[in-house]
C-alpha cells in the first residue's frame, strides 16, 4: 500500500514516520530542498499551554490600529483576493469568546498528544533534537497583560494544566545574568523547547533509515482520480501511484486542496526569526513577551533565537526587514542588557504559516483517499507530531487518539 505524503514539514514528515510504523510504503513530495520551510526558523516551542486560537475577540481592533505600523506584529496586507476576502470575513466572524471556549480543549489535547510524541521519540537511537522540559514564560509589562494573565492562569488550571503567576522578583531570580524589565510572567511548567533544525534533519535521517523515500524538488502539479479516488499524483515528469495521499503543504495546502475542488479557507501569515550562535545573551527559560509578541528561545546549548510577527501576505511580497527591526526592540525593552546588533538581510529567516480561519488546525478527509493536515499557524511544530499521529490513524481506518472533529477540514462548507 503506497502512501503518498505532500510537503516536507514537520507535519507531513511525522505523517511518514507513523504511517510507515503502520506499514504503508512512504514517499515524501517537497517542493524545497526539505531544508527552507517553516519548520525550521520558528521558536522551537512544544507548548500545550497554546490553548488560545489565532482567532480571539479584538484581533481583528488591533490588527487595524497596527496596519500603518511597519514594525507592528500583526499585519494585514491590503490587496485584491477572494480568497483573503473569504478568508477574512470568516475570521472575523468567528473571533468570540464562545469561539476562544470551545478550542481550548481540542488545542489542549492535540498539544499533550503532540508533546507525548516528542518525548517518544527521544527514545529513537541517535535521534537528539535537543529537547528541554523546562517550561515557558510569558513576560509582562502592563496591568492590561497582568490581567490577562491572571485570567490565563485560572483557564489553565482548570483544563489541567500547571500554571504559576511570579512577581518581578522571581523572574529576576530565575534568570540572574541579565536584568529582566517586567511586571511579572506567567509560568507554564509543562512546556518544553527544542532545537527545530536538529528535530527536522534527524527525522530525515530517521526516515532514510526506515526505507522512506523523501523526493526534494517535487512540486505537485496534479492528481489522476478514478471513481472520485486519487489514483496517482504527478510531480513535474514523475507519476506516483497512491493509495492514500495526505496533504501537509503548510501555506500552499490551499492551491492542492482546491486542485481536488475542495475549498480550504487557509492564508499564508509570515514570520521572521533571527538565530545567534555563542552570543551574549542568555536565558535559562524560553519566554514570549506578551505586549510584544515576541518569542525567545535558547536553544541546543549555545544558541538563542528571536522571532516574531504575523503578517497576512501574499508569498510573493518582499520581505520587510522592519518587521525584524520590531522584534530585536521589542527584546531590548524586557532585556535592557540585550543590545542586539541589527542582522543582515541573509542572515533573517522568514517563513509562511498556514493559516485557517478559525485559529484550529484542519485534520480529516476530503476525499475518500485524501487527508490534508495543515492550518497549525503560529503552533506547527508545537502540533506537528501529534497530528502526523493521526493522520496515520485515519488512513488506517483506526480509532483516532483524540475527537478530532474539531479539525474537520469541512466545517466552513
Amino acid at each position: 500500500m503506497n502512501a503518498i505524503v505532500v510537503g516536507g514539514g514537520i507535519a507531513g514528515l511525522s505523517a511518514a514516520l507513523y504511517l510507515q510504523e503502520s506499514g504503508w510504503e512512504v514517499t515524501v513530495l517537497e517542493r524545497g530542498d526539505f531544508s527552507d520551510n517553516c519548520s525550521y526558523g520558528n521558536a522551537g516551542y512544544v507548548c500545550p499551554s497554546h490553548f488560545v486560537p489565532l482567532a480571539t475577540p479584538g484581533i481583528v481592533r488591533q490588527g487595524l490600529k497596527w496596519m500603518w505600523n511597519a514594525r507592528s506584529p500583526f499585519y494585514v496586507e491590503p490587496r485584491l483576493s477572494w480568497s483573503l476576502l473569504r478568508w477574512g470575513w470568516r475570521f472575523m466572524r468567528v473571533a468570540t469568546p464562545g469561539h476562544v471556549r470551545q478550542s481550548a480543549r481540542p488545542l489542549l489535547d492535540i498539544g499533550l498528544l503532540s508533546q507525548a510524541c516528542y518525548e517518544n521519540w527521544r527514545n529513537i537511537p541517535g535521534f537528539d533534537f535537543a529537547y528541554e522540559k523546562k517550561g515557558l514564560m510569558e513576560y509582562f509589562q502592563t496591568p492590561e497583560k497582568e490581567a490577562h494573565s491572571h485570567h490565563m492562569a485560572e483557564e489553565a488550571l482548570k483544563l489541567g494544566l500547571e500554571a504559576e503567576l511570579l512577581a518581578a522578583t522571581q523572574v529576576q531570580a530565575m534568570e540572574p545574568q541579565t536584568r529582566v524589565n517586567v511586571k511579572g510572567a506567567l509560568y507554564f511548567k509543562g512546556d518544553a523547547h527544542l532545537y527545530p533544525a536538529k528535530l527536522m534533519t534527524g527525522l530525515q535521517h530517521v526516515l532514510r533509515q526506515r526505507g522512506v523515500v523523501l523526493k526534494p524538488h517535487s512540486t505537485v502539479t496534479s492528481f489522476d482520480l478514478k471513481g472520485g479516488r486519487v489514483h496517482t499524483v504527478r510531480a513535474g515528469d514523475h507519476t506516483y501511484n497512491a493509495d492514500v495521499v495526505v496533504l501537509a503543504a503548510g501555506a500552499w495546502s490551499r492551491e492542492l486542496a482546491a486542485a481536488l475542488a475542495h475549498p480550504l479557507l487557509l492564508v499564508p501569515g509570515r514570520g521572521y526569526s533571527v538565530t545567534y550562535q555563542d552570543a551574549p545573551f542568555h536565558l535559562n527559560y524560553p519566554a514570549v513577551l506578551q505586549e510584544g509578541r515576541v518569542a525567545i528561545t535558547p536553544m541546543d546549548g549555545n544558541k538563542i533565537r528571536f522571532g516574531g510577527t504575523m503578517e497576512i501576505t501574499s508569498t510573493q511580497t518582499p520581505v520587510r526587514l522592519k518587521r525584524v527591526e520590531g522584534i530585536l526592540q521589542a527584546v531590548q525593552r524586557y532585556l535592557p542588557d540585550f543590545r542586539v546588533p541589527a542582522p543582515a538581510p541573509d542572515q533573517v529567516w522568514y517563513g509562511y504559516r498556514p493559516c485557517s480561519a478559525d485559529g484550529l488546525p484542519y485534520i480529516g478527509k476530503i476525499r475518500d483517499n485524501v487527508i490534508v493536515a495543515t492550518g497549525h499557524a503560529m503552533v506547527g511544530l508545537s502540533l506537528g507530531a501529534g497530528t502526523g499521529k493521526l493522520v496515520a490513524e485515519i488512513a488506517g481506518g483506526q480509532p483516532a487518539s483524540m475527537d478530532i472533529r474539531p479539525f474537520n477540514p469541512f466545517r466552513f462548507s
